[in-house]
Parts: structure tokens; C-alpha cells; sequence
């Protein structure tokens, strides 16, 4: 496949990611440009990235097969009305905007014509291209724009396919939200370690590379998260006793509490921002 040309619309962090990555993976500045209103962000790009920019959106969609939404979600309706008119009918739309769906999107961008648009939730490991993605295409979108999409958020990451837009829900509270979860975990087990006696810093960094472990060892093992528990866990041993007090608390139930929670509030957010 050819190398797609690539119009970012925002230039904020997750853009100057997937940029990044891009670059990385040895796509051609001359491949890719940016539009947005700040000239410090204009001036980051290409003085990092070496790629074109622009304060006019309309001049950055000229040319380009992909044009990737990456505003924030309260001004995609502004920023989509504007484009409707530049924006061509073989052009692949991708959006990494939270709670903005592809009818809302369509909508904006002319209901006349039909476009092509995938929806992407990614996280914000992103920013390290340690991220995850969930995608989903609209009925318009064709299998070499498929994996144009892919080629964009798999330069940041880990990048999956979905069969129902419903399931972004799903993906914002598993992976989207997912991270400040850890990151609670992480301020839990540190402030825990420092009343155990620990130094603050010597609690901290127990924590951040038992977790950084753990992770590595469930990516890079074919055994599952629970058999690897298990494995650690030695009868009337201390990580048996402190898992005994994590159930008797109710652990595994206070997740699904809180992921449902993340999930509905995608849902409303959906509907509000989409209105």
C-alpha cells in the first residue's frame, strides 16, 4: 500500500504523537501536515517534525488522503461545520475526539455526502507510543482506508478493530479511563509503603517498577493474568493474605462498579456532545 498523505486538524499532544510516531516509522514529512490556530504549536511541529502547517484548515486538507479530527470534543462541531466545504468525497475522516459519533460527525461535515470516517478512542500512553486504540469504520469507509486508519494509530500503539460503535463505551472505560486506574493503584500501594515505614521515594519506587514489572511479565507471557496470580500466590503466604483482604473488600465488584460507571457517563457524553 502507498503511503497515504495525512492532514492533522488540532496540533495538540495526541497530533504531535501520532506525528512522532509516523516520523518514526519512516513516513516522509513531505507525507504529512498540520492546521491550527496557535503559532506556537504550528512552530513545534514543524521545527520537530520538519512538516508543513498551516492556520488554515481548509489549506491543510488539500491534497491529503486522510484528515485526522484532533480537536477537542467542544469545538468539533465549529471545526467540522468549516470543513464541510473544503473536505473532498474520497477522503478518509478519522476522529480521536472522546464522545463525538460517526452520525453526529456525518452530520457536520454535510449530510448531503457521504464520508467515509472512522472513530478512534485511544489512550494517553499514546504519548509515550505505548498506547492502545479502539477503531471503529462507518459503512463508507473501504478496506484500503481500513488499513490506512490502522497505519495511523498503530504508529502510537496497539490498535484494534470494532464491529459496533456501541463499544466504544466499552473501550473508554477499559483502556480510555484505564490508566488512572493504575495510577490510583500506584498512589494507594506508595502511600500504604510510606505508613508501612518506607521512605516516600523508596516506597514510590517499589511501587512504579512492581507495576512496570508485572506489566512486562502479563505482556510478555503467554499465561493469563490469573494463573500468573496464582503462581505467586503460596498458600497462608502474605500475598495470599493481602488478595483475602482485597476480595473480602469487595475488589473485583468495585471494578465493575467503576468501569460501568466510565462507560455510562461515554454514553451521555456521547449524546450531549453530539447534539
Amino acid at each position: 500500500m502507498t503511503s497515504p498523505r495525512i492532514a492533522f486538524i488540532g496540533g495538540g499532544n495526541m497530533a504531535a504523537s501520532l506525528i512522532g510516531g509516523l516520523r518514526a516509522q519512516g513516513l516522509p514529512a513531505t507525507f504529512i501536515c498540520a492546521s491550527d490556530p496557535g503559532a506556537d504549536k504550528r512552530a513545534a511541529l514543524k521545527g520537530t517534525h520538519g512538516i508543513e502547517t498551516y492556520a488554515d484548515n481548509g489549506q491543510a486538507l488539500a491534497g491529503a488522503d486522510v484528515v485526522v479530527l484532533a480537536v477537542k470534543p467542544q469545538v468539533m462541531q465549529a471545526v467540522c461545520r468549516d470543513l464541510a466545504g473544503h473536505l473532498q468525497p474520497n477522503q478518509l475522516v478519522v476522529s480521536i475526539a472522546a464522545g463525538i459519533n460517526c452520525a453526529s460527525l456525518q452530520h457536520w461535515l454535510g449530510a448531503e455526502t457521504p464520508r467515509s470516517i472512522v472513530r478512534c478512542m485511544p489512550n494517553t500512553p499514546s504519548l509515550l507510543r505505548q498506547g492502545v486504540s479502539g477503531l471503529f469504520a462507518n459503512a463508507q469507509v473501504s478496506e484500503g482506508q481500513k488499513q490506512q486508519a490502522e497505519q495511523l494509530l498503530s504508529a502510537v500503539g496497539l490498535a484494534l478493530w470494532l464491529e459496533n460503535e456501541a463499544l466504544i463505551d466499552a473501550v473508554t472505560a477499559v483502556s480510555g479511563s484505564g490508566p488512572a486506574y493504575f495510577f490510583l493503584m500506584i498512589e494507594a500501594m506508595t502511600a500504604a509503603g510510606e505508613q508501612l515505614g518506607l521512605p516516600r521515594d523508596t516506597a514510590s519506587q517499589l511501587t512504579l517498577h512492581t507495576a512496570l514489572g508485572a506489566a512486562r511479565m502479563v505482556c510478555e507471557s503467554d499465561v493469563e493474568a490469573a494463573e500468573l496470580r496464582r503462581r505467586v500466590t503460596s498458600p497462608n503466604g502474605t500475598t495470599e493474605a493481602a488478595i483475602k483482604a482485597f476480595q473480602a473488600g469487595g475488589f473485583e465488584n468495585l471494578v465493575r462498579q467503576a468501569m460501568n460507571a466510565a462507560a455510562q457517563r461515554s454514553a451521555e457524553l456521547a449524546e450531549q456532545l453530539g447534539k
